[in-house]
């Protein structure tokens, strides 16, 4: 517990992601661990308590939220937040069992900790859209000569527009990128230079959308990655990640959560309109836009065991070819994914 405190606590104190590097470690020369195949279920006298962002991350989880109050002794409890360096020091001071947060901050809290914490599945796959005035941009090579304006300077946004600007040939000299805090302000910008772009994630996108009847949805960032993707997976925004010593201690409960998160998700899918509503309940966003957003992104995903390994591994490795400390300096070893 130690390690994990000061490790988490060292990221919590520099969240750009930017100040670490992990041990020196060669992914593909260590083997797989044989992981036995664990019989999930409730664990009595256990609630397992989760923490989420709130965004595409937390919404697959709203069905399984609405049965929180169910019984005395409920499974799990849940907390969502705004920030992941909210999410971090309760992770240190095991306060927080499972965490979906973005799918760099695990790979450098898996550094930084030293295995002490896994990632269970995938939780958000592609939220990145290029919105702009235009309707005729189509594609990234579109992007030649703009400026763009996004939020998530150092962060997966960041890292993800400059590997696809490097792939693509354009280079980061093509276009002009200029960051802003919030969502919010991106609109803005947008509305007083008709002839730039704006990169945001769902439900943001959307949200501007309506705010702007002649903002088009120009194109989704990850068409441009599948191309350059070796086995033509996309970008993994998110994941569920537990400390490896709670799933060590309660392999059941955490095999339970896995299959709870899958079906959560698979009931928001088949029933946008009551999904949607549980969305607004929990402050997320408003239902219109939850609805909007799930029936045409569909950004909500609880991919587990080798799909989520492969679909990880492939993400980081392209993240860490245009920025390692992006990953905690060093790419995960096969003990960070929790195959179940």
């Amino acid at each position: 517990m130690k390690r994990l405190l000061s490790g988490l606590m060292a990221v919590a104190l520099s969240f750009s992601l930017l100040s670490g590097c992990g041990r020196p470690t060669d992914a593909a020369a260590d083997p797989a661990p044989v992981q036995p195949t664990v019989e999930a279920g409730y664990e009595e006298g256990v609630t397992t308590r989760v923490a989420a962002l709130k965004g595409p991350t937390a919404m697959g989880l709203v069905e399984l939220m609405a049965q929180e109050g169910e019984g005395d002794e409920a499974p799990y409890s849940f907390a969502l937040y705004t920030a992941g360096d909210e999410i971090v020091p309760l992770l240190a001071k095991g306060e927080v069992d499972i965490a979906l947060i973005p799918t760099n901050l695990a790979a450098v809290l898996y550094q930084k900790t030293e295995g002490g914490v896994q990632v269970l599945d995938v939780n958000a796959g592609n939220v990145l859209y290029a919105v702009s005035h235009d309707e005729g941009l189509t594609h990234l090579a579109g992007l030649q000569g703009r400026t763009v304006y996004m939020t998530g300077k150092g962060a997966s946004p960041d890292w993800t527009l400059r590997y696809l600007l490097d792939k693509s040939g354009l280079g980061a000299d093509a276009v002009t990128i200029e960051f802003k805090a919030e969502a919010t302000e991106v609109l803005s910008a947008l509305g007083q230079d008709p002839t730039a772009v704006g990169v945001l994630p769902q439900p943001f996108a959307t949200v501007a959308m309506m705010q702007d009847p002649e903002l088009s949805l120009n194109f989704a960032l990850d068409e441009a990655w599948k191309q350059y993707s070796p086995d033509g997976s996309g970008i993994a925004t998110g994941v569920t990640v537990v400390r490896t010593d709670y799933a060590q201690a309660h392999p059941a409960a955490v095999a339970q959560f896995v299959n709870d998160h899958r079906q959560s998700v698979a009931a928001a899918q088949a029933d946008p309109v009551g999904a949607a509503a549980l969305i607004d309940a929990q402050g997320i966003v408003k239902a219109p836009i939850a609805q909007h957003v799930i029936e045409q992104f569909d950004p909500m995903v609880a991919v587990s065991g080798q799909e989520m390994r492969d679909w990880v591994s492939g993400y980081l490795s392209m993240l860490y070819e245009i920025e390692p400390n992006a990953v905690g300096g060093a790419l995960p070893d096969e003990g960070f994914y929790h195959l179940g």
